[in-house]
């Protein structure tokens, strides 16, 4: 009875609804071909499915784990990195020392670091699409991946189902009749034969629920497939995005930037000159002024200034009062020591007495 409830919980886990008729056909020959007496054959059965799915689940790990996906995005941040280096406000803004000089030597500069981009662009831009072009081929191996997990699962299918029609049998037919034999029989054999066949049912069962197990993991395999190429399918569209949009757009920008500052740059340098001039104006009359006053007061102040006695007169009289009081309180506590002394020396006498008698 144990053995058939065992049986009954394992085909809930599998149903033989989702089998076609050729393919109930095919799990029926299978199961008929199964000797459950045969040790070596219990433990071999569907060992070739599980294999398939094992080195499959590799090949899956493998395609994951060899997946090069942050080439495109570190490309991508060395050339952001890159462009924001090319300072588009600095050639317009900072001091105004140098002027004239130092505004061309910032043109120049910046479209020498500008041209540099460029190359560097462009050299980041074949292999962005060399990325693209792998991905497509990664894309095209993980549909032809996922088939063939199709194809091992239904191969699985199979073996559970013929595995579950045998056992049906076993657990309904050929156990049933043994049982019958060893109740109705007084031979120890017979008894034996049954234990051993109940033995093999168990061990069959135990495969079976295996081969289960490992069809969970060629259904499961199935959404991480189409996970890895669903994230596929998104960098190749960032990267298209990078190349026909971000990439051509960053050229123009930079481009614009130039263009508008060279517009500016002779507004800029009177700018420059100009606040130059008043800058220098202002700051040598606040200097002037400045040392004016400063020089006026410090030809006012005395030699030692009478703040300064005065503290120091503070702190002498201050220093004198506290020693004082110091040395009249040590007197004091001096003389409480020597009262104190003299009344222990009594008692102690005392003691001394009244332990003579």
């Amino acid at each position: 009875m144990e053995n058939d409830s065992k049986a009954m919980v394992i085909s809930q886990d599998f149903s033989l609804t989702n089998l076609n008729e050729m393919e109930l056909a095919k799990a029926r020959e299978i199961a008929g071909g199964i000797d459950v007496s045969d040790s070596q054959a219990v433990i071999e059965y569907g060992v070739g499915a599980q294999t398939d799915i094992a080195d499959f689940s590799d090949t899956v790990l493998d395609q994951v784990r060899s997946k090069d996906a942050g080439f495109a995005g570190e490309a991508l941040n060395e050339l952001m990195v890159n462009v924001k280096e090319i300072d588009v406000d600095g050639i317009s803004n900072g001091s105004s020392s140098g002027l004239l000089k130092r505004v061309s030597r910032k043109i120049k500069k910046f479209i020498g670091r500008y041209n540099t981009l460029s190359v560097q662009i462009d050299s980041i831009v074949v292999k962005l699409e060399d990325t693209r072009d792998s991905l497509f081929r990664d894309i095209e191996l993980l549909d032809q991946l996922y088939d063939k997990n199709g194809q091992y699962l239904k191969q699985l299918d199979l073996y559970i189902a013929a595995g579950e029609i045998k056992l049906d049998e076993l657990n309904s037919v050929v156990l049933p009749a043994l049982r019958s034999e060893a109740e109705q029989s007084d031979d120890p054999v017979k008894a034996q034969e049954l234990r051993d066949m109940q033995s093999m049912v168990n061990r069959f069962e135990k495969r079976v629920h295996d081969l289960k197990l490992s069809r969970m993991i060629s259904i499961q395999a199935m959404p991480q497939i189409r996970l890895v190429q669903n994230n596929d399918q998104v960098l190749v569209e960032r990267i298209q995005s990078s190349i026909l949009n971000t990439i051509p757009l960053w050229k123009n920008q930079i481009v614009i930037a130039i263009t508008l500052f060279r517009q500016k740059s002779a507004l800029k340098i009177q700018k420059d000159v100009t606040d130059t001039t008043n800058e220098l104006l202002k700051k040598n009359s606040e200097m002037l002024k400045t040392g004016t006053i400063e020089t006026a007061k410090e030809a006012e102040r005395g030699i030692v200034e009478i703040e300064t006695l005065r503290q120091v007169n503070s702190d002498l009289i201050e220093t004198i009062t506290e020693s004082l009081r110091i040395q009249q309180e040590g007197k004091a506590a001096r003389a409480a020591a020597e009262k104190e002394l003299g009344v222990l020396e009594n008692e102690l006498k005392q003691k001394l007495m009244e332990a003579q008698k």
